[in-house]
């Protein structure tokens, strides 16, 4: 079996939050040349802007503690050289002074997936910045269960009968599965709302095999306070009774809004870059994505490509900047802003404290007129024809 990790942390930004320092990225690039035929198959450092993600194939399995050990090194050593050229946010996805077996509940995000080799075996790598989790919903969504996206869930006879998707609830620390096609409304009820419920994985009825990964830390909801936004990382196989490539990369023609931007508390569009674009800057936004191709042989990463350096998503581009420009004329009201229950980890918390003695029960009750319980005898007058209160 091998086993495909994408482990991913904040260590620094440079300028800001907008990039990673070349020097950080030659430091993992050397620990990770050096991890190479021992503790790795193979690996490669890559960014998305002030994100630095270790791309890593080995035999070790998912949460193996000498994979994750080895990403929290990586980390420890790239947050001081962040701290010794003064970059912003040194270390601010590292929430603990040691390494505790693996990084769950730690800071650094990631998605690892395992699976028997193929003799193809192409893989997409989704990097995110500035943006949360549930970022990947939408497009997991027309990937593995919208024809009019996905043409081989009608078409291919591996993919007729549909997917799997394991969806967790953040909040409540849960998870369910949804059999799709025929809980696909089900699972819209509760993926729709991506602040809360996350794609985790999809799995091929057919095959059996999983298609894919992402990473579901929330840094706010480990951390109790806003530490940044969690720039969220996902592994996509494709081919071979899974969406193709080209299936697989159509859901980001559309600039669709995510949470995240500046202080991660306002609604913008994901805008899908190439690598050398990936760098946010304008409000910290648009929030970017970027993905990385591959073919893995025998262990080996061949690659990466660009997969966005392609004027096929220079439309998508030039949407997000329209709808960039559309929500900033909001300010700081809804809905660029999230909406209050999203902002718990913000100000907010504070604010609503220091006012609470200020706030008066309105004249004449503690409703307002509109707001008031209507009697049953009036609600069972407004009861539609033949229904029942």
């Amino acid at each position: 079996m091998l086993t495909l990790s994408i482990i991913k942390a904040d260590t620094g930004g440079f300028v800001g939050h907008s990039a990673v320092h070349p020097d950080m990225i030659a430091e993992a690039t050397r620990r990770l040349d050096r991890a190479r035929g021992d503790l790795l198959l193979d690996g490669t450092a890559a960014t998305c802007g002030d994100d630095l993600s270790l791309i890593m194939t080995h035999k070790h399995g998912p949460d193996a503690p000498a994979v994750h050990s080895f990403a929290w090194e990586v980390f420890q050593a790239t947050t001081r050289i962040a701290s010794d050229l003064g970059l912003y946010g040194a270390g601010q996805d590292l929430l603990s002074d040691a390494f505790s077996g693996n990084l769950r509940g730690m800071g650094p995000g990631y998605a690892e997936i395992e699976f028997v080799e193929r003799p193809s075996e192409p893989v997409l790598c989704f990097l995110a910045d500035k943006t949360e989790p549930g970022a990947w919903n939408l497009p997991l969504y027309r990937m593995f269960a919208d024809p009019f996206t996905t043409a081989g869930l009608v078409i291919d006879e591996k993919m007729h009968a549909g997917f799997r998707f394991e969806v967790y609830d953040l909040h409540q620390d849960k998870r369910v599965l949804f059999d799709c096609p025929a809980d696909i409304y089900d699972l819209l009820m509760y993926i729709g709302a991506p602040a809360r419920y996350v794609v985790h994985s999809v799995v091929s009825r057919t095959l059996g095999e999983q298609a894919t990964a992402t990473s579901t830390q929330r840094l706010s909801l480990i951390a109790g306070k806003y530490v940044g936004k969690d720039d969220p990382v996902m592994i996509v196989r494709c081919q071979s009774g899974l969406p193709s490539i080209g299936e697989a990369l159509e859901p980001f023609a559309m600039s669709y809004t995510v949470g995240g931007c500046m202080r991660g508390s306002h609604h913008a569009p994901l805008m899908p870059v190439p690598v050398a674009q990936a760098h946010p800057s304008r409000f910290d936004g648009p929030p970017r994505v970027v993905c990385l191709g591959f073919q893995i042989s025998g262990g080996r990463l061949i690659g990466p490509r660009d997969m966005f350096d392609d004027p096929a998503f220079d439309r998508a581009r030039w949407e997000a900047n329209e709808i960039m420009d559309y929500l900033r004329r909001h300010g700081p009201f809804e809905p660029h802003r999230l909406s209050l229950d999203e902002l718990e980890y913000t100000t907010m918390p504070a604010l609503e404290e220091r006012l609470a003695a200020r706030w008066e029960a309105l004249p004449g009750g503690s409703a307002s007129p509109a707001r008031r319980a209507v009697p049953d005898d009036a609600r069972a007058q407004r009861q539609p024809a033949g229904r029942t209160p």
